[in-house]
């Protein structure tokens, strides 16, 4: 799933977690990581809502963290190991949303390009 927008992405997430590690909450990670974007001209928007479908019936009341050019799903963590659910998560918004590509980041990492996880559909 490389990509100039992803490869984009995933460079300002690196430049963000160099600036100010790990060990934050993942509010502020996801705050710095808006600001980073938006100085690099990339469209990023916090907390979308999405709607889920059941049998017809519309569900209300899932968020996804980012969704940037409104084309790839970002998922934010700041924890020791990541819940294999959180990847689950991922495809299930992508699904909702007929996207077809997300990042996983969780920034508690030491380095932040072992706490990367590309999902497609």
């Amino acid at each position: 799933m490389s990509d100039l927008l992803t490869r984009e992405i995933i460079g300002a997430a690196i430049e963000v977690h160099r600036l100010i590690g790990p060990g934050l909450l993942e509010s502020i990670y996801e705050e710095a990581l808006c600001l980073e974007l938006e100085m690099r001209t990339v469209h990023v928007e916090r907390q979308v809502c999405i709607d889920v479908l059941y049998k017809g019936h519309v569900i209300k009341g899932q968020r996804i963290d980012l969704l940037v050019e409104k084309e790839v799903v970002l998922e934010l963590k700041a924890v020791e190991k990541v819940p294999d659910i959180a990847v689950a998560q991922l495809m299930s918004y992508l699904k909702a949303t007929g996207l077809k590509r997300g990042l996983l980041f969780n920034f508690n990492k030491k380095k932040l390009v072992d706490g990367v996880k590309r999902i497609s559909l």
